[in-house]
């Protein structure tokens, strides 16, 4: 139990966490961050952490790039606030509206600005919407989403999020969400079933659903290009083209949410350059300012937004927005933090750190915890077994396989997240390949102490 009087204990007085059993939290406190260098973070005692899904996926140049900061304090001198309601506009954001667009996979018009992953996903939902309303097709309101997927956690948005831990307890008010299969080989490809085999019986259960539900009710599938949330979930082979393929053929929107993989996380600038994705809409989050400070974007190409902006004609507005949409300060930051990705070569770098680290986690697949490695660019995942035939983790504990080995990994300096019994890695941008090893290192360690742990508890009595 925390001292009394720490920041320990007046954290557990004051504040409500996110993503937390908050009971629990009661009786252990937080782990309390002070300062960070690099790809490193410190602890309030000052231990060192190799900080391995850069907080939450985000913090792509690090936790100490002064030109950020730098580029934040000159515009909080020259111009620390204004709106972009009602035609009022700056130099920060329309420089990053015009910098979002030219970086584009595929061709794109606007970009409307959010603060977060969760806002950018309720704006494409509002903004579909409004569109069909102005295409006088008022019943074309459906999204398709998968199993698995995380969007956010806003009400809208949580009604695509895939992930019933983020649905229990809570009342969910929002679009109608037709669901499809999770593109997760290891798990749901049938015996024998290759991955392109696999991809194909997934886009004909698309174009099924879709027909049973009338192609003229559905406005949007929206998927992101490696599921992150769900266990790191990369696509198989063929996967994206043959989704698309059902897709354009009955006029349905996709809607790509690059909140994780945008910016170089797949070893591309983007996850849709990465898959050969074209899409209709991008959600862009996190490693635009490297999470410095909370901003988000909304890419829609022509398509998608002519009839929108026809429609506020009519109506005399498109009522929708937030007083931090394009806020001068945060768009500074990006602005820095995509200059310095293109200058320092962080994408190039993410692809070699990237293709380390997954040949580094490869060369554990024989180990007995091991189930399956996954990954592409600087992004993987690990799922941990007890029983490799089975598939199968502790039979007592969902999940509790990942909570050991995740947990000794804190010990042993490593910051990560298990999701269920997969361990995520996602490390900033800048890891070095010495920095990749210490990580390898370190998570090698922490199998072999929760597998001689194993051994010792499931030993007769």
């Amino acid at each position: 139990m925390p001292l009394p009087n720490s920041i320990e204990a007046r954290d557990i007085a004051f504040h409500l966490h996110p993503a937390t059993n908050a009971a629990r939290h009661r009786e252990i406190g937080p782990l309390v961050i002070e300062r960070g260098e690099g790809v490193h973070v410190f602890d309030a005692s000052g231990r060192k952490y190799i900080e391995a899904l850069a907080g939450l996926w985000c913090a792509g140049l690090g936790f100490s790039e002064t030109r950020v900061a730098d580029a934040v304090y000159q515009q909080m001198k020259t111009l620390p606030y204004y709106h972009t309601f009602a035609h009022r506009s700056h130099g920060p954001v329309v420089d990053l509206a015009e910098k979002l667009v030219s970086l584009a996979p595929v061709p794109m018009s606007k970009v409307f600005f959010t603060n977060s992953g969760s806002e950018a996903v309720d704006t494409v939902i509002k903004l579909v919407w409004y569109r069909a309303n102005a295409m006088g097709q008022p019943e074309r309101k459906k999204f398709i989403a998968r199993d698995r997927a995380f969007h956010g956690l806003t009400i809208a948005a949580s009604c695509l999020t895939g992930l019933p831990a983020n649905h229990r307890g809570f009342d969910l008010v929002g679009p109608e969400v037709l669901r499809v299969t999770a593109p997760d080989h290891y798990r749901n490809a049938l015996p024998a079933e290759s991955e392109e085999e696999f991809a194909t019986r997934l886009a004909a259960e698309l174009e099924a659903l879709i027909l049973r539900e009338g192609p003229e009710t559905i406005a949007a599938f929206i998927g992101e290009p490696v599921m992150g949330g769900g266990g790191v979930i990369v696509p198989p082979e063929g996967y994206w083209p043959k989704m698309q393929a059902v897709l354009r053929k009955y006029d349905i929107l996709l809607v790509a949410d690059e909140v994780i993989c945008g910016f170089g996380r797949t070893g591309t600038l983007f996850g849709s350059t990465t898959f050969g994705i074209e899409p209709d809409i991008m959600t862009l989050s996190k490693q635009l300012s490297s999470a410095y400070l909370p901003i988000s974007a909304v890419l829609v190409n022509e398509k998608v937004v002519e009839p929108i902006i026809e429609e506020s004609g009519r109506l005399g507005i498109l009522g929708h927005g937030f007083t931090a949409s394009g806020h001068p300060v945060t768009a500074a930051a990006a602005l820095e933090t995509l200059r310095i990705i293109e200058e320092d070569g962080l994408v190039e770098n993410a692809a070699r750190s990237g293709a380390h680290l997954r040949a580094g986690l490869e060369a554990l697949a024989d180990h007995p915890l091991v189930g399956n490695v996954r990954g592409v660019g600087l992004v993987a995942g690990v799922e941990l077994v007890l029983d490799k035939q089975a598939k199968s983790g502790l039979p007592e504990q969902p999940g509790g396989l990942g909570l050991l080995v995740n947990t000794r990994l804190q010990e042993l300096g490593v910051l990560t997240r298990a999701m269920g019994d997969t361990i995520g890695f996602s490390p900033p941008l800048i890891i070095s390949l010495a920095e990749v090893d210490a990580l390898l290192a370190a998570f090698a360690q922490a199998l072999d102490d929760v597998a001689a742990t194993l051994a010792v508890r499931m030993e007769p009595a």
